[in-house]
């Protein structure tokens, strides 16, 4: 009995390895359909403000599957002269916070030697949900107080969670929260996408909504905290794929280029070994684009909200995730909900602007 049950359970498994052949056209875009969002003409979202506040997991290089986005992000718009980068605060995320903090810190002194003003960078929470007073929370509270800010969240949201919690005299200052996250209903982060690579027939991997996953918690804080929200989603980083020749430029490029490219080649060789695409979607790398050049990318306003996902279906997870849908379409189950931008498309001229930026980090 045992045996059969053991024969029963492997002839089951080899059944749904076989449906992973299927040419089922969810699984090869990782998209239900959604209904269509009015975009905004890319002149009507004004640039914010350029005193900025950057909230990072950056862990390039700690392995071959840790994405070094956030690092691209980082020099990207420490490259920008018009920018004042106020202050930089590390979280746990692509990796625990002593290894996001050393190599936030180390990245920010490589580009400090062509700064004129080092960045200061402040150590921030460890664990999700974590309100205790660490030098992120501080310095954060204390750069709000001192004028309007331009957040920009590269991870988890829990240090401007923290820095918020029992200061609603504070959310006033952000003048805008750029944060990577945000999916229409039923959508999966599928990077195959019917590129025909990839492990199981094309169909893997798929990525979780990663910084909303992390800390759902402080997602539904900042949203209740109404803050003037920009998401900058997978569906946008989608765009465009940085490849071995786009390393190889941005490596050319000073020493803290040649520093990200080189801990970024073991991230490309995971998408073209198991993803099976040329390149990499530089997800956090776009939500810089939008800051330092906002016509690159096309948004739409949406009602967003922390909740049930009822078009998620096994094995992929239904509850806490950050959802968007036009402003007439919301959810009674949403822990928290509030008005947003969805940025979901670069323009038309979009990759042609980043890769300009790739070809020279100075800045314009």
């Amino acid at each position: 009995m045992v045996r059969f049950a053991a024969l029963a359970v492997l002839v089951a498994l080899a059944l749904l390895l076989l449906t992973f052949a299927l040419p089922v056209p969810v699984w090869r875009t990782g998209e239900l359909p959604a209904g269509p969002l009015d975009l905004l003409p890319t002149e009507s979202i004004p640039p914010a403000p350029a005193r900025l506040w950057i909230d990072t997991d950056a862990a390039c290089g700690a392995g071959a599957r840790t994405d070094p986005d956030d690092c691209f992000a980082l020099l990207l718009l420490a490259s920008d002269a018009r920018l004042d980068i106020v202050g930089v605060s590390t979280v746990f995320g692509n990796a625990p916070l002593p290894l996001t903090d050393s190599v936030t810190r180390a990245l920010m002194g490589t580009l400090g030697i062509d700064r004129a003003r080092p960045v200061p960078v402040f150590r921030g929470a460890a664990r999700p949900e974590d309100h205790s007073p660490t030098p992120a929370v501080s310095a954060l509270r204390s750069a709000l107080e001192g004028g309007p800010l331009t957040v920009v969240a590269l991870g988890p949201l829990t240090n401007l969670a923290a820095a918020l919690h029992g200061r609603s005299d504070l959310g006033p200052r952000v003048a805008r929260l750029v944060a990577v996250m945000g999916r229409h209903p039923g959508h999966l982060f599928h990077p195959a996408e019917g590129a025909g690579g990839g492990i199981l027939f094309g169909h893997g991997s798929v990525f979780r909504d990663f910084n909303v996953a992390l800390d759902r918690g402080a997602a539904a804080a900042v949203l209740r905290a109404r803050l003037p929200l920009l998401l900058v989603p997978y569906e946008a980083a989608r765009e465009i794929e940085l490849t071995g020749e786009d390393l190889d430029r941005v490596s050319s490029d000073g020493a803290a280029g040649a520093w990200v490219a080189r801990r970024a080649r073991g991230w490309l060789e995971y998408w073209r070994r198991d993803i099976g695409r040329n390149g990499f979607y530089p997800f956090d790398l776009v939500a810089a684009l939008q800051v330092v050049d906002p016509a690159a990318l096309r948004c739409a306003r949406v009602h967003a909200w922390v909740g049930r996902d009822p078009a998620m279906r096994w094995p992929f997870p239904r509850e806490g995730t950050l959802l968007v849908a036009p402003p007439s379409d919301s959810s009674e189950r949403a822990v928290a909900r509030g008005p947003a931008l969805y940025c979901p498309e670069l323009a038309p001229d979009g990759p042609g602007r980043l890769r300009a930026r790739l070809d020279g980090w100075h800045g314009p």
